[in-house]
């Protein structure tokens, strides 16, 4: 689509009959990196373009989140994949269907052990594995921010790929991000999963040290989605619409250069976000990482907000493949039409009419595929024995 008529119909969209039906636009968000694209789209005008107002809502929890969205206080929100499927399919809370309008980024989580850690002679998952092999099960806590979400299974596949069982070797409790530096500092847990910059924050207050990425685990894997209920997308898909396609413009905008990413970085280290040292989000936001243990190195596979669209699509696979880590431990009793609830759930309509309003381009195909850390490929196909495939697995 050319320039003159993406103008045209954006234009069109904003003063005609498809006009946003909602003016202003309730979005919650938790103090993490990957809420950048939200914050942006809000700060440099995106939303404006496209005849609406972000009015962000800092909350406490992703239980905070999944509440305020299904009880309408939140139009919509900067969200774990994982918890809209749990929420979708009535895991461990209220059931409600959810809608998922695009992905806000790849990449950029961590699994971090406490300092404490290293005074056992614990510094990767090798020396994790013979530690917890060596001491009574629930021995060692570990935290992560959500039962469904991604900080859960990225822990729990990392662990499960050095032969612990999360379920059965180890103690597994839920910790708000913002406050799992300080929990883990007075001895709550032996290690966690959670998002930037506080894997960071643990290196820089020497509360803990770094063992892995989430990209480590699968690069380019899907994290955050920009989430609402499936009514209110229903009720106002022109306002959907418009919201996606601004969070796509400020997404582009990021990714667009070093300085926009250092801007953003000094944007969102502000107290009405997420209210940390500026220095501590731009390391890891540019790909510079470090451990806490004296090893440094550039990540090629640091967050990513766009990548030329890569990114943001909604794909059916990405969902699936949350539903089928939800099989594995035992989250769903069985396996559901894996396929079905993903195109439920990821509204590739209204993802595919905002991405061609901001002339992003669109893939071939809406599965695709990856290797983990394991070596095993996940691509969508037969999700029911990718399911059961695992040797170590929390299954009845």
């Amino acid at each position: 689509m050319n320039t003159a008529s993406q103008g045209t119909r954006t234009a069109a969209w904003v003063a005609g009959s498809d006009a946003p039906e909602r003016k202003e636009v309730r979005i919650g968000f938790m103090p993490l990196t990957d809420c950048s694209s939200l914050v942006m789209a809000a700060e440099q005008k995106f939303d404006e373009k496209y005849g609406i107002k972000i009015l962000l809502s800092k909350e406490a929890s992703w239980a905070a989140v999944r509440d305020k969205l299904v009880n309408g206080e939140l139009d919509a929100a900067h969200v774990l994949y994982g918890l809209v499927y749990g929420v979708h399919m009535g895991i461990g809370g209220p059931k409600k269907d959810m809608a998922a309008l695009m992905t806000l980024n790849n990449n950029g989580q961590g699994i971090s052990l406490s300092s404490q850690m290293r005074d056992v002679g614990v510094s990767d998952g090798q020396t994790l594995a013979r530690a917890v092999a060596a001491n009574p099960s629930g021995t060692y806590t570990f935290a992560q921010t959500f039962p469904t979400g991604t900080h859960a299974m990225w822990l729990y596949y990392w662990l499960a790929a050095f032969g612990i069982n999360p379920f059965r070797d180890v103690k597994s409790i839920v910790v708000p991000p913002p406050q799992m530096i300080d929990n883990c500092r007075v001895g709550n847990m032996h290690g966690f999963c959670v998002g930037e910059p506080w894997n960071q924050r643990g290196i820089a207050d020497g509360v803990s040290f770094s063992v892995a990425s989430s990209q480590d685990v699968w690069a380019d894997h899907p994290e955050k989605v920009l989430g609402t209920t499936a009514d209110w997308a229903d009720r106002h898909p022109n306002t959907a619409r418009a919201l996606t396609a601004a969070v796509l413009e400020a997404s582009r905008w990021i990714d667009a250069s070093a300085s926009h990413r250092r801007r953003t970085a000094e944007t969102v280290a502000a107290k009405p976000y997420i209210n940390t040292d500026m220095d501590v989000i731009l390391g890891r936001m540019l790909g510079r990482y470090e451990d806490g243990l004296g090893r440094s190195w550039e990540d090629p596979n640091a967050m990513k907000f766009f990548n030329d669209g890569a990114v943001n699509f909604p794909y059916l696979s990405d969902g699936m493949w949350f539903l089928t880590q939800h099989r594995r431990w035992g989250l769903l009793g069985e396996d559901p039409d894996y396929r079905a609830v993903a195109r439920a759930i990821n509204r590739i309509d209204i993802y595919t009419q905002a991405a061609t309003a901001a002339g992003v381009a669109l893939p071939a195909s809406d599965m695709r595929s990856h290797r983990l850390m394991d070596g095993v490929v996940w691509n969508g196909n037969d999700p029911a024995r990718y399911a059961s495939a695992f040797n170590v697995n929390n299954l009845a």
